[in-house]
């Protein structure tokens, strides 16, 4: 493989979450550097099978360069996995699905990919750049409502209204084409908060997260978690967003729960059964621990959640 840049968080306990049977049938839908792919493959047996998928055709090619019998990989997203299903005929048969989300160090630190602030490229963030519409096109077009929305929303930014008054302002004048212009553009007019974030962060991820659609695709791939997990399957998910972990942990409480069935009056106990709502039992919730977020500060946000269908 090629030589990582990214470190992968939660490793050891995620690996441990997915309770990896030595033949078990595998999914990776956030495949990025492959650090937990490699170490899926690691526990698995000779007739195991790891299927991985990425959006980013840079993570496929690091992905094609693991020549293993039992490991395939795609490019696409892990929302699309009834693909993968029809492909070759595996509704049901996962005993483990993985999912990593949000952006990968690897895509951070390349300044051609445009999603961090810290290096000037053009203004992209596109995790499948050859497809959908980049941040510039999207930031220099829409109108100051949907600008507000997006910062607000998906970045849970209290200076939303400030900044996108600020974005219609400059690009009346010039487009905004690069990170460091819109970085810039919101430094100038947000004070750095008391832990010295950058004011551009929520911002950058705000944008991110509405070009890749990247809620719509989890709230998607979920809704089909039940055509792929085999009976006593787990799904691990490791989110960095309170927006993605409140999906998560919403979807697994409404699958983990008994509905309410009206006291004293009789029921069949086949419709008891048809109307439960209990397909999910929830197994763990992780965070990092001080030695790992010292190690990668990055990790300080990650929440691992898993649940095993039943």
């Amino acid at each position: 493989m090629k030589k990582k840049i990214h470190k992968t968080v939660l490793l050891h306990e995620t690996i441990q979450s997915l309770n990896i049977k030595n033949n078990g049938i595998y999914f990776d839908g956030t495949f990025g550097a492959g650090g937990h792919s490699l170490k899926i493959l690691k526990h698995l047996g000779k007739k195991g099978k790891l299927y991985a998928m990425d959006k980013d055709p840079q993570a496929v090619e690091i992905g094609k360069t693991i020549h293993d019998p039992r490991f395939s990989i795609i490019h696409g997203s892990f929302s699309n996995i009834d693909m993968l299903l029809k492909k070759y005929n595996l509704y049901k048969k996962f005993d483990g699905i993985l999912l990593d989300l949000g952006v990968s160090s690897m895509q951070i630190m390349s300044p051609n990919r445009g999603f961090s602030f810290n290096a000037n490229g053009p203004l992209d963030m596109r995790m499948d750049p050859n497809h959908g519409i980049s941040a510039a096109t999207w930031i220099n077009s829409t109108t100051k409502k949907k600008i507000y929305y997006v910062l607000k929303y998906f970045g849970e930014e209290k200076f939303a209204k400030k900044i996108a008054n600020h974005i219609i302002k400059y690009r009346k004048n010039q487009p905004i084409t690069t990170t460091h212009t819109l970085a810039n553009i919101i430094n100038n007019i947000i004070p750095r908060n008391k832990n010295h974030k950058n004011p551009a962060t929520k911002s950058f991820q705000a944008i991110r997260i509405f070009i890749n659609q990247e809620l719509r695709e989890l709230h998607h791939f979920l809704e089909q978690i039940f055509y792929c997990l085999n009976d006593h399957g787990r799904i691990a998910i490791i989110s960095f967003h309170s927006l993605e972990d409140r999906i998560v942990k919403h979807f697994f409480q409404e699958y983990s729960k008994k509905k309410n069935i009206p006291i004293n009056i009789p029921v069949e106990e086949n419709i008891i059964k048809k109307n439960s709502n209990i397909k999910l039992k929830i197994i763990n919730r992780i965070f990092p621990s001080i030695k790992e977020i010292k190690k990668n500060i990055k990790s300080r946000s990650a929440i691992l959640r898993t649940a095993e269908r039943i």
